[in-house]
């Protein structure tokens, strides 16, 4: 009989989440399965003994996979199996590593594998909340080194109120939705998008967040001490030797400190300077001796670096540019740079360059999402390209990798909810990134408001974004908030916190802290700094294009959309779709139409106007109801003995009998010169109310013909005598 360890956590409104450990999975370093409701949630951590040599980084690796089973449902494709994991779950896999890595001891450098699996849902609550708690419980059953525990809790904000893991409805409602993740006593990372909202309001829903995750993090230390893992395993992966460390340091610092004060602006230039002073050392030293000592000296060097750029800022105020804590590089930009494109617009800020395209579609150009717990459209997409040259890298590139997928989230939330509500158009925008040295990511979100206002897509405000950096010693007491971080500045520093949004409010914005101990304070201040900036980009973005252009580029396809009522769908797509298929023959338009809100949505797509009046003519007329003593033009479709039937309007067909065709007495149908395929004008005379029969007429068209007069009348009747 299995004797689970369970602890639960009260949510306050109802809901319980419940942790379990020792019934699944025992073999791995630690397992757990979380339990809200119906989601349950399995995650596992398994981590080797000992660090691959020359290892001396964090090699940890999050998997999150959502089974088809969990909530009853097939996966698509022919294999009918899980696949590549989806974007949805590469994000969900980002948000937990970002939270969970800063934690791993400095010197711990095994590689460590975390598996969270979403094994039941009932399709109400989000399980993407859960994830990181369940990776975080995993490792504290284990005796994996970890300073944690850390737990995350999305916050969404639904008719004024904040609230706490949402279910998917609630979320629908919310103008806010933020992921929060933090240990007992510090944020860790923040992500998430919303609708204008002030600086004091994203403060506000991360209070409340972490305050949730206090007593999350409370349930799983005493998780540890009830399963007997507060002591962790030993290790040793690295070798240290002090005395090569301080030589380092004693010949090598004043001189970068000097490169790290200097205010070159050149990357590679400062980079090159850097690395001639680490070469000039490892020239005192022989092969043989660099053999066994060249990658200490190149970590210890890494150290000096970082210090002395530290050094530089929270002393004297001098970044590695040259610019003070609240200056914006230079910025300039340029739209309608690619003419093949519905859109276009290159965006440089220092030596970070996007230059991105919009292209307008159809409804036939949607994404489809075919995930575990969603299937959908989606008809706004940002996709994002880091390619290698862009930061002067001699490598291959191989595909789209989970940073690229997260950058292009990023700026898809700044931008998304500026796109008009229930816009005719599926929207796609592709950044390009050309050079990075800094937020290329902002970039994307500054290029793509020009790129959409050049394409003539009336967003509702421009979006602009800025990536704030953080250089701070112990205990918070000396800091400094940088505007506009390098890629050294990110990379050497304390906080990577990037905000997006109009001059009204944030609309996106994602945060990683890599230090413990950000105060509040330090958070309020970033965010204001970054307000600051934002609009100073802002304007910037506005003298090349202030507002979207009236119209669209000659190339771009033109949309009419047409309600119509739902009776009507199955007669503009015909047996077999046989109509509509005949309208896009013959006009050349696309058309397309699905139910929306009981009602039919046609629309129709051409790169000419007349096409689209041309389908839109047709429409009309199938949803046309015929009415008596209009007049129509009507298609000769076939000849009978005693009249003609004639298309009056798509689909419908008439009786012009041989007695309406003239006023003149017609014998036979031969003698009245019609022919298949002849257009004439016709008049709705009668519809039999029993049959629906529709009889025409083209003689109550024509002027009738005088009477004869009396004499003439006399004489006809003598002749007959």
């Amino acid at each position: 009989m299995i004797n689970p360890i369970t602890k639960s956590i009260d949510l306050g409104d109802g809901r319980t989440i419940t942790i379990e450990t020792g019934k699944l999975a025992k073999q791995a370093d630690g397992s757990v399965t979380v339990r809200m409701g119906d989601t349950i949630l399995l995650a596992t951590v398994c981590a080797a003994k000992d660090a691959n040599p020359g290892v001396d980084f964090m090699p940890l690796q999050v998997e999150y996979k959502e089974k088809f089973a969990a909530f009853g449902r097939f996966p698509g494709g022919f294999t009918r199996r899980e696949g590549r994991a989806s974007d949805y779950e590469i994000l969900t896999c980002r948000l937990v590593d970002r939270a969970l890595r800063p934690l791993f001891p400095d010197d711990y450098h095994a590689e460590v594998f975390v598996n969270i699996i979403l094994f039941s849902s009932d399709g109400k609550d989000m399980p993407d909340a859960l994830a990181g708690l369940a990776a975080s419980a995993a490792l504290a059953v284990s005796d994996v080194p970890f300073n944690g525990p850390i737990s995350e809790v999305r916050v969404a904000r639904v008719d004024g109120q904040f609230v706490l893991n949402p279910t998917f409805e609630q979320l629908a409602q919310a103008d806010m939705d933020i992921m929060v993740g933090a240990t007992i006593d510090n944020i860790m990372m923040v992500e998430g998008e919303m609708k204008e909202v002030s600086e004091a309001e994203m403060l506000e829903a991360i209070k409340v967040a972490h305050e949730a995750i206090k007593i999350q993090c409370q349930a799983q230390i005493e998780l540890m001490e009830m399963c007997g893992t507060t002591v962790k395993r030993e290790y040793c992966h690295e070798v240290n030797d002090e005395d090569l460390r301080k030589d380092v340091w004693a010949k090598c610092y004043d001189k970068v400190y000097a490169v790290a004060a200097s205010g070159n602006t050149n990357k590679h230039e400062r980079g090159d300077n850097f690395a001639a002073i680490v070469e000039e050392y490892k020239a005192n030293y022989t092969e043989e001796e660099l053999a066994e000592k060249g990658a200490l000296i190149s970590k210890y060097y890494h150290d000096v670096e970082k210090e002395a750029m530290r050094r530089s800022i929270l002393d004297e105020g001098k970044r590695l540019d040259g610019r003070t804590t609240t200056q914006i590089r230079p910025i300039w930009s340029e739209v309608d740079y690619l003419p093949g494109a519905h859109g276009s617009a290159i965006f440089t800020r220092g030596e970070t360059q996007s230059l991105t395209t919009v292209t307008l579609g159809t409804k036939l150009d949607e994404k489809i999402i075919d995930d575990a717990l969603y299937n959908g459209r989606e008809r706004f997409l940002l996709h994002y390209n880091f390619p290698p040259f862009s930061t002067g890298d001699a490598r291959p590139q191989r595909g789209v990798g989970r940073r690229e997928i997260g950058h292009g989230n990023l700026a898809h939330r700044a931008l998304k909810p500026m796109i008009p509500t229930d816009y005719a158009y599926v929207i796609r925008v592709v950044s390009d990134i050309l050079e990075s040295n800094g937020s290329s990511s902002m970039a994307t979100v500054c290029a793509g408001t020009l790129a959409l206002m050049d394409a003539g897509v009336a967003i509702k405000k421009p979006v602009t974004g800025i990536a704030m950096g953080l250089i701070s010693e112990k205990k918070g007491t000396n800091f400094a908030v940088l505007s506009d971080i390098l890629g050294d500045e990110d990379h050497l520093g304390d906080m990577d916190f990037k905000v997006c949004g109009t001059r009204d409010g944030i609309t996106a914005t994602q945060m990683d802290i890599k230090v413990d101990g950000l105060s509040y304070e330090i958070l309020e201040k970033a965010l204001n700094q970054a307000k600051e900036g934002r609009l100073h980009i802002m304007d910037k973005v506005q003298e090349t294009l202030a507002a979207p252009r009236p119209d669209f580029k000659p190339n771009a396809p033109r949309i009419e959309v047409l309600m119509i009522a739902k009776e009507f769908i199955g007669a503009v797509i015909g047996p077999g779709g046989k109509i509509i298929q005949g309208i896009q023959e013959e006009t050349g338009a696309v058309v397309t139409i699905e139910e929306v809100d009981g009602y039919g949505r046609v629309e129709i797509s051409a790169n000419n106007k007349a096409s689209i009046e041309g389908a839109m003519a047709k429409i009309k007329g199938i949803v046309a109801v015929p009415e008596i003593g209009e007049v129509y033009e009507a298609k000769v479709r076939s000849i009978m003995p005693y009249g003609a039937f004639c298309e009056f309007l798509p689909g419908k067909d008439g009786l012009l009998h041989i007695s309406e065709i003239s006023w003149d007495r017609i014998e036979t149908m031969e003698a009245a010169g019609l022919k298949e395929g002849d257009i004439i004008e016709v008049k709705l005379v009668d519809v039999d109310a029993k049959t629906g029969k529709i009889k025409l007429s083209r003689k109550a068209l024509l002027p009738r013909p005088p009477r004869p007069d009396k004499p003439v009348k006399k004489e006809n009747n003598e002749n007959q005598n």
